[in-house]
């Protein structure tokens, strides 16, 4: 029976690796195996931090949102379940781009709610 030789499978799976690898720091990107854990360990972490990013931005626009409120004299638990109330359908990203850049239209929503 023929001998099967796999160097050029382990140069292929290799190199993929040492190309996932480039821009890592010092051995990392070019020897196999710090190259082959770094690369394990930097893709948990875009895993996890992929369902954290939504976290941050939500506590973000939440002191956004807070602080827009607080300029015009209530808290954000208040304006938050006014808002409930008056039937008005905002969600956090759209509340926090308005507190930040349409502080007068921000302004009015929050008397509308008061009201």
């Amino acid at each position: 029976m023929a001998r099967v030789k796999r160097g050029m499978m382990t140069r292929k799976r290799h190199n993929s690796i040492l190309k996932q690898a480039s821009g890592f720091r010092m051995s990392h990107h070019s020897q196999f195996k710090q190259a082959k854990e770094a690369v394990q360990h930097a893709l948990q972490y875009a895993y996890r931090d992929r369902r954290n990013r939504k976290r941050d931005f939500r506590r973000l626009w939440i002191a956004r949102i807070n602080a827009g409120c607080r300029q015009n004299g209530m808290t954000y638990s208040v304006f938050i379940a006014a808002l409930g109330k008056a039937g008005i359908e905002l969600d956090r990203k759209v509340l926090a781009e308005m507190a930040v850049n349409d502080p007068a239209g921000f302004s009015a929503l929050v008397e509308t709610v008061r009201a």
